[in-house]
């Protein structure tokens, strides 16, 4: 006779109980027959269903994994974790993430921790010489591996050059992130150090490139890269204080852009006062902002001097200066001048005016210690430095300080609202002498603001010529020897000349004087008995000059490789 048995818990099979014990340990099992009895087709009953023995072996038999299966499992789960947590760690503070190749488990080439701006064995050395932790990177990982690849192969590079050595003292000038400093330390020369506004330590410091807080002689190489030279507000002080910091025969490296003749030899001209340039080479930048560059390497040959001195201005005295090559070549590439004297030189001068190629928008100006503009004749501050110094012309973004040179007392008080103008109210003769000049007034008699204007100018004992006019005695000064004591070599200087025929006087004066040659660019009227607007026909007796002297005088400045404009 079978016994029910109670199934809740159990699974009776072929009179075997198999009871479950908690916590997945092992089964007990027991085996249930009568004596003496048949075998009988076994049944299952479970919780009241019966069910055949056939169905009873289709289904799967309940049971846990084996120690094997549960020691794979728990590695299959660390390794899980381990993924997550290293990719967290990438996204949360290397800022991005990684490409598929090396999926950010292996370093890459140079010994760089992507989160930081020290490797281990940097790390090793900062915390042995008493620095801090790391300043955070302020730059993605790519940009720094990016920059600290770049640079250390430009150093290697150096060094199989003889320029760079694992034992020099280095220093990188204007380098916020740090990465030419790293790059210098990851290919061996481990005494290197940078300097920027913000210091970053321990590898930057605080200073800047026209204030290197370094002694004399200091340093065996500089590096000045992404374009710092160039975007310095002084470059002739950046050049002076890389010379003055670096040791004898030492080396100095820059990458700028230099793309031009002018602005090529105007780098040249900044460091000719110590040293000589060893090598120029284009290279390859490592992002968008200078993908390509110029790489100058200078030797420190000489004792420094002052880099604004103009005694090496390129000049003689018999009226020419000594005009290099790529400044002719300016010339030649400016507006023609125009040959024949126009017979409305009213409109045609003032039309031409849309034709003048400026020298700014031809070459980069970038390499020059200061912008000036001087204007001589300037009159009221609207009629041509607010009005068209200030609007048309092209500045590439470079501050220019304005010289006002204007007598007539009319306009003197404006000037006092204005910043970065300096009037001197005086007027540009060829010494220092007090001078007579004639008051122009307007047709209807005017002597107010526009209506009035410095006419011609007479020294005080032979003003006899004037009789008959409105004169005013004024104070004059030797204009060439002014410029020859206010700007310099290393400065980009445009003059305008409006001076009622005494850019005769004017014109050879800075030739005998060597002041030509500090000027870049003349935006000259040349006043001459011209035809009149009034009465067809008639030329004004005012002037003496013809219009065949005015292009003689124009003809002369450009054959000096100064870059003249015919002005209206």
């Amino acid at each position: 006779m079978l016994h029910e048995v109670p199934t809740e818990g159990c699974v009776f099979i072929g009179g075997v109980s198999a009871h479950r014990l908690p916590f997945g340990g092992p089964t007990q099992t027991q085996t249930r027959s009568q004596p003496g009895a048949r075998a009988k087709r076994p049944v299952v009953w479970t919780t009241g269903i019966r069910k055949s023995a056939q169905s009873v072996s289709m289904e799967p038999t309940v049971g846990k994994p084996g120690f094997m299966r549960n020691i794979l499992v728990r590695l299959l789960v660390v390794g899980v974790f381990i993924v997550i947590v290293r990719f967290a760690y990438v996204i949360t503070l290397a800022g991005e993430s990684c490409s598929v190749a090396d999926f950010c488990f292996s370093s890459p080439s140079l010994n760089l921790a992507i989160a930081g701006t020290r490797s281990g064995a940097l790390a090793a050395r900062a915390a042995a010489s008493g620095g801090g932790p790391a300043a955070p990177v302020r730059y993605t990982s790519e940009d720094l591996i990016n920059g600290v690849r770049f640079y250390a192969s430009v150093f290697q590079e150096l060094i199989s050059e003889g320029f760079l050595s694992p034992a020099a003292k280095s220093l990188c000038v204007e380098t916020p992130t740090g990465h030419d400093v790293l790059a210098l330390r990851e290919i061996g020369v481990a005494d290197a150090v940078g300097i920027s506004k913000k210091a970053s330590p321990p590898l930057v410091k605080s200073g800047e490139g026209r204030r290197i807080p370094f002694a004399d002689g200091t340093f065996d190489f500089v590096f000045a890269g992404d374009s710092a030279l160039e975007r310095s507000p002084q470059p002739a002080e950046f050049a002076a204080e890389v010379a003055r910091t670096l040791k004898p025969k030492g080396f100095a490296a820059f990458h700028v852009k230099a793309n031009d003749t002018y602005s090529f030899n105007s780098f040249v001209d900044l460091f000719n006062f110590c040293c000589n340039v060893v090598k120029i080479k284009n290279v390859l930048g490592f992002d968008s902002s200078i993908p390509l560059a110029r790489e100058f390497v200078v030797k420190k040959e000489r004792a420094e001097i002052d880099s604004n001195s103009n005694s090496d201005v390129n000049f003689n005295y018999n009226g020419k200066c000594s005009v290099p090559e790529y400044k002719a070549n300016l010339v030649r590439d400016a507006e023609a001048l125009i040959e024949e004297e126009p017979l409305k030189p009213w409109i045609t001068l003032k039309r031409n005016v849309k034709n003048i190629r400026y020298l700014s928008s031809m070459v980069d100006i970038s390499f020059k210690d200061r912008y000036v503009y001087v204007d001589v004749g300037a009159r009221s501050y609207g009629s041509s430095i607010g009005s068209w110094f200030k609007k048309q012309y092209p500045k590439q973004n470079k501050t220019f300080h304005v010289y006002a040179i204007e007598a007539d007392k009319t306009f003197h008080q404006e000037y006092g609202k204005k910043k970065g103008v300096t009037l001197l109210p005086y007027a540009a003769w060829v010494k220092n002498e007090s001078l007579v000049f004639e008051i122009n007034s307007d047709p209807g008699g005017k002597v107010q603001g526009k209506g009035r204007g410095m006419g011609r100018i007479q020294p005080l004992q032979s003003s006899g010529g004037l009789d008959g006019a409105e004169v005013e005695k004024i104070p004059g000064f030797d204009f060439a020897d002014w410029l020859k004591n206010t700007v310099s070599k290393n400065d980009y200087v445009v003059m305008k000349m409006d001076v009622e025929g005494t850019e005769f006087d004017l014109i050879p004066r800075m030739f005998e004087t060597g002041a030509i040659c500090l000027v870049d660019e003349i935006f000259l009227e040349c006043h001459y008995n011209r035809w009149q607007r009034c009465c067809p026909g008639q030329r004004s007796p005012k002037y003496e000059k013809t219009y065949d002297q005015c292009l003689q005088l124009f003809t002369s400045l450009r054959q000096s490789g100064i870059l003249v404009h015919q002005w209206w």
